[in-house]
């Protein structure tokens, strides 16, 4: 009974087999419904899954510079990271992906994609304040008209490593390479994404098994394939002539006995370490999906950027190397973009989902170079985003240079106005520190901006003249010429002590006063007796002037040549004093009263002297003599002039007139005080040769580079030793400078400048520079960009098109006529009449009962 049911149930077996043979089909569709039913809902949770992840975007500093210790550590977080999922979302699901990202905005983005619920784990780097982690927001792209794309998985030996990249030079520099010819205005988009994934210990296992299985099966052929060979061998050394001979002369007998035995090889026993290689352990093992997209509005950019940063893939080539998924028919090939894998590709891509070839088994040390941002050893290409380009006409922007791209393009690189707040250029004679100067003065007169550009060599301006010889332009601009050029040469006119511009006295003769002590190197300490008498001075003629505008008879007002008149005749003196007396206060009557009587004459000299010396120049004779001065910097600051300061030179009288007028700027920038900050016209003085002009006013110069900011008054210097510069410049100069930029000169002369830098570029770099060439750094958005090579804007180049050389001539009357330069000899005359005319002015205001005011002649300038 039992061995009928039996044989029964194999009958029933053997044609529920036969069936199925004639109905494989059936079995087929059932198999394939239950596959897609299962695929479908696979598919469905992994979405809903994929709605759970987030973004962040790291951004490294400058000097971010990990440790491969800091790096392991950030990849064992990204392992963990990706299987913060739900437990019903599907494996391929749990994924972190690395998104390297080059789409006009940054050199290369560097983004991180996970589930929502690693957020904390990975925001938090070991990396330290070196890279800020941020949310990022989900990114959408515009269609571009064409697209590639491609897939990457391991080829060679699988079990080996990819190569040991060193992080010096930065493993991203290859990829960074790639993409930095990439020109957002044509479309260019390139993005590789690499998914991390922890290997699920089943997959690990069937592929151990597998690999263990194929080592053995080869080293079975091997010994089998030397047995054969040992066999052939033997077989050939007894039918050899040889061993024939040998069997006649021995007495031995022919027999098979006698035949040589051959022991077959034993196949060698295979070893786990060496059959499974990277993946015998199962720590820090991941698996990774690399995908690779690029586009483009332009055809063929796409198709050669893929082909770059396949290139750039292949530095990580050892004995297995990344390399694209597909098949290659003649000139075509079938991969990601073709049909059947495109539909998964975009799958994976748009969703994030990782389901990587069967390959790609990596260990974390292998990727050490792709989970990182860029370090500080990577040169990063610079982008518009990061630096923009200058549009001739446009008042935001401040020209700076001429960059190279890495694919050979030039462009016009500007930083933006409102946050160049000082800068700094450092160079050798002839080195194109000045040409620089000048082509962003140019460019910032076209825009409507205001300056004053101080040379005190005068080279400045015959080269600036034909790019400035605009009728737009012609009102604006005003030459202040104290060279004295030509028989009969045209001088402009200023009055330190004018008060027809509306100044505050106290501010004046501060002005006045500090000027003076700066060029004399006056202390409270070393000349406190010359400080007072001075300063009391210069208050009575302050007072004097302040009268005459008031009485609508500004000139007659005094000038700084009058100081001796007041200091050493009693009759102008007396007379001043009562006229002015009600407007000095009590203190000061009672020191010219109680104390003056009491000094000796000799007291004055070191006041006189430099006036006389002054006086002794008649091109600052003529300048300074005048009542009513034409020149006045605080009024061509909001009104947008262009002035052009040219001293006569750099010698002890050159160096007061110097110094009155750096003091009488930084006067005028901070009585801009009182207009509201919104209302204060942008205004940028240029100082050319600052070691000339620091010398006569360091302190003042200092005092610039550290307050004007404030009352939107930039300054830009020039010179060519940093060291040479007073130190209170220097260390104002360097602190502050928005803007820092050197040529080529001596490695010493640049050493200071490149430690600002970090000794990157080294001074022997900056050093062997061509010339005209320049490492500029600069700020943008509020952070730094550079140091930046960039080739220096030559006007003959940069502005050819803006060359009025026909118009300079006109330029030339115009910029006198704003100045009201009028001929030396007539101005000398005005200026040896003052005294008088002063002399008349106190007498007719003067107090009833005030003595008549009695003048010698030689109280008169001659």
């Amino acid at each position: 009974m039992a061995a009928g049911q039996v044989l029964g149930l194999v009958i029933g077996l053997v044609d529920a087999a036969d069936w199925l043979y004639g109905h494989w089909y059936l079995l087929a569709l059932a198999t394939a419904g239950c596959w897609g039913l299962s695929e479908w809902i696979v598919r469905r949770l992994a979405a809903k899954a994929s709605t759970q992840r987030m973004a962040l975007e790291l951004v490294p500093t400058r000097h971010f510079d990990p440790s491969l210790e800091e790096i392991f550590r950030r990849g064992v977080q990204l392992a963990r990271a990706s299987t913060a999922m739900p437990w019903w979302a599907p494996r391929r699901a749990k994924s972190v992906q690395i998104r390297l990202r080059a789409d006009g905005s940054a050199p290369l983005r560097y983004r991180i994609e996970g589930p929502a619920g690693g957020e904390r784990l990975l925001s938090i780097t070991p990396f330290g304040p070196d890279v800020t982690v941020k949310r990022a927001r989900p990114i959408t792209d515009r269609p571009r008209a064409h697209t590639v794309r491609a897939e990457f998985m391991l080829r060679g030996k699988l079990i080996s490593p990819l190569r040991e990249v060193p992080l010096k030079p930065d493993p991203l520099q290859p990829l960074v390479d790639a993409v930095a010819d990439l020109r957002a205005e044509l479309g260019d988009l390139a993005e590789i994404r690499l998914d991390i994934q922890r290997a699920p210990k089943w997959a690990l296992r069937a592929r151990r098994l597998q690999l263990m299985g194929a080592a053995r099966r080869s080293e079975r052929r091997e010994a089998q394939r030397a047995a054969r060979w040992l066999r052939q061998d033997a077989s050939g050394l007894e039918d050899s002539l040889g061993w024939q001979l040998q069997q006649l002369l021995t007495d031995k007998p022919a027999s098979g006995a006698g035949r040589r035995l051959v022991m077959p090889p034993v196949p060698r026993r295979v070893e786990p370490a060496e059959a499974l290689g990277k993946l015998s352990e199962d720590d820090h093992l991941v698996r990774v999906q690399l995908l690779v997209m690029c586009a483009s509005n332009t055809e063929g950019r796409a198709q050669a950027r893929l082909a770059q940063l396949q290139a750039a893939l292949d530095v990580f080539g050892g004995r297995s190397r990344w390399a694209m998924c597909g098949w290659r028919l003649g000139p075509w090939r079938i991969g990601a973009d073709h049909w059947p894998t495109r539909k998964g590709f975009e799958r994976r891509w748009n969703l994030g989902h990782c389901q990587p070839p069967r390959a790609n088994w990596l260990r974390l040390e292998e990727l050490t170079g792709l989970i990182k941002p860029p370090t500080q050893h990577c040169r990063l290409p610079v982008l518009a985003g990061d630096l923009p380009t200058f549009a001739f006409g446009d008042p935001g922007l401040l020209l700076q240079g001429i960059y190279r791209a890495p694919d050979g393009r030039e462009r016009l690189v500007a930083t933006y106005a409102e946050e160049t707040l000082f800068e700094v250029g450092v160079g050798k004679a002839g080195g194109g520190k000045t040409e620089r100067a000048l082509a962003q003065a140019i460019g910032w007169a076209h825009a409507g901006g205001g300056l004053v550009f101080v040379d005190p060599h005068r080279d400045s301006w015959p080269r600036a003249l034909p790019f400035l010889a605009h009728d737009h332009l012609m009102p604006r601009i005003a030459l202040v010429d104290l060279n004295g050029l030509g028989s009969n040469p045209r001088v402009s006119s200023w009055n330190p002590l004018g008060m027809h511009h509306g100044q505050a006295a106290h501010e004046v003769v501060e002005a006045i006063a500090d000027a003076y002590a700066s060029v004399l190197a006056w202390e409270d300490a070393t000349a406190p007796r010359a400080l007072t008498i001075l300063t009391a001075a210069l208050t009575v003629l302050v007072a004097i002037n302040e009268a005459a505008c008031q009485a609508g008879q500004p000139e007659d007002q005094a000038t700084i040549f009058h100081v001796r008149a007041l200091l050493t005749d009693a009759g102008f003196r007396t007379a001043a004093l009562a006229t002015v007396a009600d407007r000095l206060d009590e203190e000061t009557r009672a020191w010219w009263q109680s104390v003056f009587p009491t000094l000796p004459p000799d007291a004055f000299a070191v006041i006189l002297n430099p006036i006389a010396r002054l006086a002794a120049n008649p091109i600052t004779r003529a300048f300074l003599g005048q009542p009513v001065g034409v020149y006045n910097i605080r009024a061509a600051m909001d009104s947008r002039m262009i002035v052009w300061v040219c001293p006569g030179g750099n010698g002890p009288t050159d160096r007061l007139l110097t110094a009155l007028l750096a003091r009488d700027l930084l006067r005028a920038a901070r009585s801009r005080r009182d207009t509201p900050e919104e209302k204060r016209m942008p205004f940028r003085p240029y100082f050319d040769e600052l070691i000339t002009l620091t010398g006569a006013a360091p302190e003042t110069i200092a005092s610039m580079f550290e307050d004007l900011r404030k009352y939107k008054c930039h300054v830009h210097g020039m010179t060519q030793l940093l060291s040479r510069l007073p130190t209170p410049v220097r260390l104002s100069l360097v602190q502050n400078a928005s803007t820092i930029a050197t040529t080529a000169g001596a490695k010493s002369a640049v050493a200071p400048i490149t430690a600002e830098w970090g000794d990157d570029p080294s001074p022997h770099r900056v050093a062997t520079m061509e010339r005209f060439e320049h490492y500029v750094s600069m700020n943008v958005h509020g952070r730094r960009v550079g140091p930046v090579h960039l080739r220096g804007p030559h006007l003959d180049d940069v502005f050819a098109a803006q060359s009025r050389p026909q118009q300079a001539g006109a330029l030339e009357r115009a910029a006198q006529a704003n100045a009201q330069a009028l001929p030396l000899e007539t101005l000398t005359d005005r200026a040896a009449k003052q005294l008088g005319r002063v002399t008349a002015f106190l007498t007719a205001h003067a107090p009833a009962g005030a003595s008549a005011v009695r003048l010698s002649k030689d109280n008169e300038w001659n």
